[in-house]
């Protein structure tokens, strides 16, 4: 039995790393709103307002309707990634799972691709109906329905399997990438330049109305996520001790399911693929402060939002005035800090 004053302690560590992420994702917020392609000034504009000057029209829109809302979607799209990550490794007991696995990006992917090669083969009604967020539904409708998929499949008589369900992801993602091949196979260069960017995940086309289209289902599974953290803990004894304790494990892998479906199906469609946020986030947290999802699962959003931001701004300045996509720069500095941590780890990994 682990002692009490070493679990205190690591309360204590957990809630202390809280308040630091709490200034650090302020921190890359400010930083994220500051930074841009155009000359304006954060700091002029906020001197100005405290000397009762009103923001000129060249300053609001870049402030408000340019850099606010690209902050915003990044800490959406950070924090719902972290913790869907979290809650995905979580519920497989398998600190190396990650969002992907449930096959909603895989999805969400295909959804975006059929929306940019076919899009062109909607009725004039139909493609004026969505317009430009035409690809942002596709994506986030070809998430859900791969999680519907996913779930009937690894689903019988009323319990679900969460081997199956590992293995039917792994099947449907490999479906679903040969299907991607087939459209980009047909796609003309312009559609093709669309799908590489679009694969490789930005922020740069964040607007108040994508904000307000995915927030409601990101904020829904961050509101619900706190409330999976003793259920989460009970798993990891494994699924018959956590019934006993009383946690219905069935109404939580389902509850899992729906918010990992819902919080990363509206991050990709507004974002495109951004990678290694979800898996190294809750691992890095892991080695910080251990295992407890009461403490993990909150540092995971903000840990996640920070990240992202942080990552934002360097797509933003590395080959200014032009900017790298978001999932090169995440791609580059998470895969070897990956490598690194399952190097550090290998012998506690070793089945």
């Amino acid at each position: 039995m682990p002692d009490p004053a070493l679990a205190g302690d690591r309360s204590q560590k957990a809630r202390a790393l809280s308040f630091a992420l709490v200034f650090i994702l302020f921190a890359a917020a400010l930083l994220s709103l500051a930074i841009g392609a155009s000359g304006t000034s954060l700091w002029d504009a906020l001197i100005g307002l405290a000397n009762g000057e009103a923001l000129s029209a060249r300053d609001r829109i870049v402030l408000l309707d340019i850099r606010l809302p690209r902050t915003v979607m990044g800490m959406l799209v950070g924090a719902a990634l972290a913790v869907s990550g979290a809650v995905m490794q979580g519920l497989f007991r398998n600190p190396l799972a990650d969002p992907g696995l449930v096959g909603v990006s895989a999805g969400a992917g295909l959804g975006a691709i059929v929306a940019i090669v076919l899009g062109g083969l909607l009725p004039a009604t139909v493609a004026a109906m969505f317009g430009y967020y035409l690809v942002s539904v596709a994506a986030f409708v070809g998430g859900w329905l791969s999680t519907i998929l996913l779930y009937k499949v690894s689903t019988r008589r009323g319990r679900t399997s969460v081997a199956t369900m590992l293995l039917a992801g792994i099947a449907l993602g490999a479906l679903a990438g040969a299907l991607q091949g087939v459209l980009v196979y047909i796609a003309d260069d312009a559609q093709l330049r669309t799908l590489t960017f679009w694969g490789m995940g930005s922020l740069a086309g964040a607007t108040w109305t994508k904000v307000i289209a995915a927030a409601p289902l990101i904020l829904l599974a961050l509101a619900i996520v706190p409330f999976l953290a003793r259920g989460l803990n009970a798993l990891a004894l494994g699924e018959a001790a956590a019934s006993h304790i009383g946690i219905s494990v069935q109404r939580l892998k389902n509850t899992a399911i729906l918010m990992v479906a819902g919080a990363v199906g509206a991050a990709v469609a507004v974002a495109g693929g951004i990678g290694f946020i979800g898996i190294v986030v809750p691992h890095l947290l892991r080695l910080m402060v251990g295992p407890d999802h009461r403490y993990l699962l909150v540092n995971s959003a903000l840990l996640g939002a920070a990240l992202l931001l942080i990552a934002d701004v360097i797509s933003r300045v590395i080959i200014a005035p032009a900017e790298l996509p978001i999932g090169i720069v995440t791609a580059t500095l998470g895969g070897p800090f990956f490598l690194w941590i399952l190097l550090r780890q290998r012998g506690l990994l070793d089945m």
